[in-house]
């Protein structure tokens, strides 16, 4: 059986109607988005069958346009400066024209519904806790005469999560929200960075995120010299023994 020995998130989002959420971290969620980008959570959540046509009146509409948006995206600056670069541009241009080649909403309905709907868990759940053994006067009573060890639950290896905290696209405030039900967790929070430029333009972000997941770099790696092959050291014998009878 594989085993998995960590998690890593990268600004993680949370369903924005998740019920154990407070009053301050739902207002924080919803904040920052564009008016855009709350009309479509609210037709995944209660009209899911408008969705195709939100899509094609924007994403699938044909145009191009800026990312953001398309996309219904607040950016920050370094955002913005990662978007509008011609190879970003390119690229989005082509991954554009492919979904309105294909002309299908379905995968981005999908999308879009999952996002606002329950998965049948919790985050809570990942909570290393004691197993519960179930309830009531048996358990209790069994309770008193066993000495075995309850079992723990939950995922047991470490959680790493990376936010930035001028993130517009996942509020910081859902990082927040993963910490408090998951209190194993590990926050590292990236100041002054938004969604997408910690990974382009942060080269420090990039050292932290790899030293804390595989450990601190011990230098480069010193080639030992190898051994000459059999065909090898026969080669160089007759070279010598030529080199000898010539002097």
């Amino acid at each position: 059986m594989n085993i998995i020995s960590g998690a890593a998130m990268f600004a993680p989002i949370v369903n924005p109607y998740e019920s154990s959420m407070t009053k301050e971290e739902k207002y924080k969620t919803w904040a920052k988005w564009t008016t855009k980008r709350k009309l479509l959570y609210i037709l995944a959540r209660k009209f899911p069958s408008f969705l195709p046509y939100f899509y094609r009146r924007s994403f699938l509409s044909g145009k191009h346009g800026e990312p953001e948006k398309l996309l219904s995206l607040s950016l920050i600056k370094k955002d913005k400066a990662l978007v509008g670069d011609p190879i970003f541009k390119e690229f989005w241009e082509r991954d554009v024209e492919e979904s309105v080649r294909q002309g299908d909403t379905r995968a981005f309905v999908e999308e879009a519904v999952l996002q606002v709907s329950s998965w049948g868990f919790r985050l809570a759940d990942l909570q290393v806790q004691k197993k519960n053994e179930g309830k009531g006067f048996l358990m209790w009573l069994k309770s008193l005469y066993t000495h075995s060890e309850r079992e723990w639950a939950g995922f047991l290896g470490p959680i790493h999560i990376w936010q930035g905290m001028d993130d517009q696209v996942v509020s910081p405030s859902m990082s927040e929200f993963v910490r408090r039900v998951v209190p194993g967790a590990t926050v590292h929070t990236l100041s002054g960075e938004g969604h997408f430029s910690y990974f382009w333009f942060c080269d420090e972000c990039h050292r932290h995120v790899f030293s804390t997941l595989f450990g601190i770099p011990q230098g480069p790696l010193h080639m030992a010299a190898e051994s000459p092959t059999s065909s090898e050291a026969f080669m160089q014998e007759i070279t010598d023994v030529d080199t000898m009878h010539t002097s």
